[in-house]
């Protein structure tokens, strides 16, 4: 993690397994000095040896409070040095959405409270409030998102957002091709999950690290290449990783785009950069997704 005007912060953890479950091996969290050779110490431990800076006596002693030996120490680092705490909170921050929920009482299919949103939701509880919002408090963002769906659709025109209830809002999409706007629960499952995904990538608001799980789920294969463009814009404001088995989706990122996960002999989980493997021979004649499929990149596990 870059600290300004500071070394960056260096944060390991090795697990190995434990009966039933895993114990934490190792924990180090450093940082570099500017002017010793030496790496500074917040924490270092192995096993049960647990050490913290004590700013007091300056230097690494055992925690003089319960120390639970099944958490990792960042999580217990005490509220005495800033970059620790930020690191903690960063990596606290994360937030993980699976496929959208668009059964028939989904939360993104019923109307939704008129309030300030920064999130259409994990469930898409908050997308009609989250679009209102963003149309009224950012014009200019909320433009980009009905260009998406325009490229995207054709035949789209705009988004509406009738009132149904006191405070509450429906929302409605106009198309050409009808006379009358269509209402959430009229839209295809790929719709509302590609509404909620563009949605989510447009916000001010992400968390520091934001994970997808197959986002490619109910979508047309055409959309796939809007989404890609629409992951390297959001990434400049969160770290986005993507969880795939879809070579649809595969065949519009860069091999620097893509991560291998794997298993090895050993049953040990490993993860490559798809640009270190090699493959330059084989994206000569075939496109990323194809090197895939011919099993040049692996990640059948």
């Amino acid at each position: 993690m870059e600290v300004q005007g500071y070394k960056p912060l260096k944060y390991s953890l090795c697990l190995e397994p434990k009966g039933q479950g895993y114990a934490i091996a190792e924990e180090d969290l450093s940082q570099e000095r500017l002017d010793a050779s030496d790496s500074f110490k917040h924490i270092t431990s192995s096993y049960s040896n647990v050490k913290y800076y004590d700013t007091v006596s300056r230097g690494l002693f055992r925690p003089d409070w319960e120390h639970n030996p099944l958490e990792s120490s960042l999580s217990q680092v005490p509220k005495i040095y800033k970059q620790p705490e930020d690191l903690k909170r960063t990596l606290g921050s994360v937030t993980q959405y699976h496929v959208l929920d668009v059964g028939d009482r989904a939360p993104v299919k019923l109307p939704q409270q008129m309030k300030p949103a920064d999130l259409p939701g994990r469930n898409g509880e908050d997308l009609v409030s989250f679009l209102y919002y963003l149309r009224e408090a950012d014009p200019d963002r909320f433009g980009v998102i009905l260009d998406t769906l325009k490229a995207a659709f054709p035949g789209f025109e705009t988004l509406g957002f009738p009132p149904v209830a006191a405070g509450m809002l429906a929302m409605t999409w106009k198309e050409t091709y009808f006379s009358s706007p269509l209402y959430m629960h009229q839209l295809s499952e790929g719709t509302l999950r590609f509404l909620w995904l563009i949605s989510l990538l447009q916000s001010r608001k992400f968390s520091t690290i934001t994970m997808l799980d197959e986002p490619e789920v109910s979508l047309h294969p055409e959309l796939l290449s809007l989404l890609a463009d629409l992951f390297r814009e959001a990434s400049k404001r969160t770290q986005i990783i993507v969880a795939t088995h879809s070579d649809r989706l595969v065949r519009f990122l860069k091999p620097e785009e893509v991560l291998v996960m794997d298993i090895d002999e050993e049953g040990h989980a490993t993860a490559q950069w798809a640009d270190t493997l090699d493959l330059d021979a084989w994206l000569e004649e075939y496109s990323l997704d194809e090197v895939w499929r011919l099993g040049r990149m692996g990640g059948r596990s």
